[in-house]
């Protein structure tokens, strides 16, 4: 049974992260996801601090499905934050039409 939906934390600009919660059953996992794979994600480049919650929320359903995957997939620990970078994209971003200068 793939992780629930939690809520969104927020940018956490020190970390260059955007803070959110996934459920497994009753217990909440504490997630991030980089600005750098939003902005690969997305295909964007340039986008503000105040803006990447907005960006995260365009891109929340498939950022929470590889979230999910990665916590079963990686076997990691509740007490350990689920942590999403470029690299757990790849498969994603590969998929994307190439962007047009």
């Amino acid at each position: 049974m793939p992780l629930r939906r939690g809520e969104v934390r927020g940018f956490n600009f020190d970390r260059m992260v955007v803070e959110f919660t996934m459920l497994n059953q009753d217990k909440v996992i504490q997630c991030a996801i980089s600005t750098a794979a939003m902005d690969d994600l997305e295909g964007k480049r340039g986008v503000k601090p105040d803006q990447r919650v907005d960006q995260f929320m365009r891109l929340r359903e498939v950022i929470e499905e590889q979230a999910s995957r990665k916590f079963f997939e990686e076997q990691v620990r509740v007490d350990r934050p689920v942590v999403l970078r470029s690299n757990d994209f790849s498969i994603v971003a590969s998929l994307r039409p190439p962007r047009r200068s």
